[in-house]
């Protein structure tokens, strides 16, 4: 029994002195020559808009300053002094995490006890190694272009674009490579929020990643994001030049269907305009033009409004009487629906005008042309 009760105090004062998850982190700054009364900043980055916003203010006094809070998971945060130029980007983790400001150049201050924000400085390093080498050949290239090397010159323009991309592709690269830490996750966010690199290929990093990640708020949420966006790619992956254009059915003014296949034969611009959108109007007497000259040649035209503002009283009469005085005498379908119009969605049309430009078999040959450069593509088109 003795035995017994001394294994279990044992066992008890094993447990007792194992470390606990911190569920709260607290920032100790030190800011040597930094004059007392000087506010200290911490802040989050909207990497779509390239907005900060201040979470937490800090004062410095005797040369310190303190920040604490609660993270569900790490983030990256950004710490600003005033009268103290530049910023400095650290990742927040539950922990006591040590900074030690350099006045002179905030962005070498040294940060201690997050294990994240050294990881985070590993990749920061290597990032500004290839952006460095990015630019060693620009600027080589351009003493070529001085000295008249155009061969070598065409040689660094290739390299150039291969380490370019290599640039845009390493948060990716890396995040494969580091699959089961938490900083790929928010790397990867900060990714499909700037959107410069495709989803098709955040949707593989993002697989990639260890369960655990995934299964986590953050990670459960941006998988929800990038299925999102992926099947918005898959869509517009229908809309590409080369591909034949989506067949779609519309009611016309007098309610009568009209499909896109009907007008199959025939060089066809599908015109996506409002009555309420200036310049669509415009831009319909040079499409009027364009119809007029082209028409007896084989061009076809169908006009898909998105009227059905809710401004509009009455959407229908806006529309026809825009047909009228426009004097758009060609092919009218909507659903008067807006950007809700089945067709826009089909063609994930977000603004107009926007044109779609098919040749006689309904292949996309182009997009988005205006004025003289649409004349010139359906003349091309119509002479081949």
């Amino acid at each position: 029994m003795k035995r017994l009760l001394t294994l279990a105090l044992i066992s008890f004062l094993f447990l007792g002195c194992k470390d606990e998850p911190k569920t709260t982190f607290t920032i100790n700054g030190n800011a040597k020559g930094v004059y007392n009364g000087v506010r200290v900043y911490l802040k989050t980055l909207d990497f779509k808009t390239a907005r900060e916003r201040i979470i937490d203010t800090a004062i410095v006094l005797n040369e310190k300053f303190s920040f604490q809070g609660a993270l569900e998971n790490p983030e990256l945060r950004f710490l600003t002094v005033n009268s103290v130029s530049g910023r400095l980007s650290i990742f927040v983790e539950n922990n006591n995490i040590d900074i030690n400001i350099d006045k002179d150049n905030i962005s070498t201050s040294s940060v201690t006890g997050s294990s994240i924000h050294k990881k985070y400085k590993e990749y920061e390093q290597e990032f500004l190694d290839r952006q460095k080498k990015t630019q060693t050949i620009i600027t080589k290239r351009k003493e070529l272009a001085i000295y008249g090397n155009v061969g070598l010159g065409d040689s660094l323009t290739n390299l150039l674009k291969k380490t370019k991309e290599e640039l845009v592709q390493f948060p990716l690269d890396f995040v494969k490579r580091n699959s089961n830490s938490y900083l790929s996750l928010a790397l990867l966010e900060q990714e499909v929020d700037k959107g410069t690199n495709s989803i098709k290929n955040s949707k593989e990093a993002f697989e990639t990643l260890d369960r655990k990640l995934r299964a986590s708020l953050v990670g459960r949420k941006l998988g929800i994001k990038i299925k999102g966006l992926y099947q918005i790619y898959l869509r517009t992956l229908n809309l590409e030049v080369g591909n034949v254009a989506p067949n779609f059915e519309a009611p016309t003014p007098n309610g009568d269907i009209v499909s896109l296949n009907e007008l199959r034969g025939k060089v066809t611009i599908i015109d996506f305009w409002a009555a309420w959108c200036g310049p669509c109007r415009k831009e319909n007497p040079n499409v009027v033009r364009i119809y007029e000259k082209y028409h007896d040649q084989g061009l076809e035209i169908i006009g898909v409004s998105l009227d059905g503002h809710s401004r509009q009283q009455n959407p229908k009469k806006a529309w026809l009487d825009a047909i009228e005085k426009d004097k758009l005498t060609w092919n009218h379908v909507s659903n008067l629906k807006y950007f809700n119009d089945p067709v826009a969605q089909l063609y994930n049309i977000s603004s107009i005008p926007a044109t779609y430009i098919l040749d006689s078999t309904g292949i996309i040959v182009d997009k988005n042309l205006r004025g003289r450069a649409l004349e010139n593509r359906i003349k091309e088109l119509l002479e081949k």
